[in-house]
């Protein structure tokens, strides 16, 4: 029950955009003891339906910047695909480290950038 509970909530943040992958690797890892590798596999499969759904939402509402789009899909897919050969070549414990390292530089950085009123909205 408490793993639906889990999954729900980071269905949810992931949808918002508040990394809900994160909150759901952690929570694979930590408490249902499952490796790294096959955490981030999971969330990768968790994202995807969560992905549509708030694609069909942002098309609707206009939110979806095209140029954008094309500017940046084709470093993203080989980011993604080098990033994963790249995480089979890395031992789990090592794997795990550079996970909490990304996570807490990640959360210095929004606990302490600066914000203008073009950034916050």
């Amino acid at each position: 029950m408490v793993a639906a509970i889990v999954g729900f909530l980071t269905g949810i943040l992931a949808s918002m955009g508040l990394g809900g992958g994160f909150v759901l690797v952690v929570w694979l890892t930590v408490f249902e003891n499952v490796q790294q590798r096959a955490a981030q596999g999971i969330n990768l499969l968790f994202f995807l339906p969560i992905a549509l759904i708030s694609l069909i939402f942002h098309l609707k509402n206009h939110l979806i910047n095209a140029a954008l789009i094309k500017k940046t899909a084709l470093g993203g897919v080989l980011g993604a695909v080098i990033g994963t050969y790249g995480a089979q070549l890395v031992d789990n414990w090592l794997l795990r480290k550079l996970f909490a390292l990304f996570l807490l530089s990640f959360g210095l950085r929004e606990l302490f950038a600066k914000t203008t009123p073009e950034t916050s909205k």
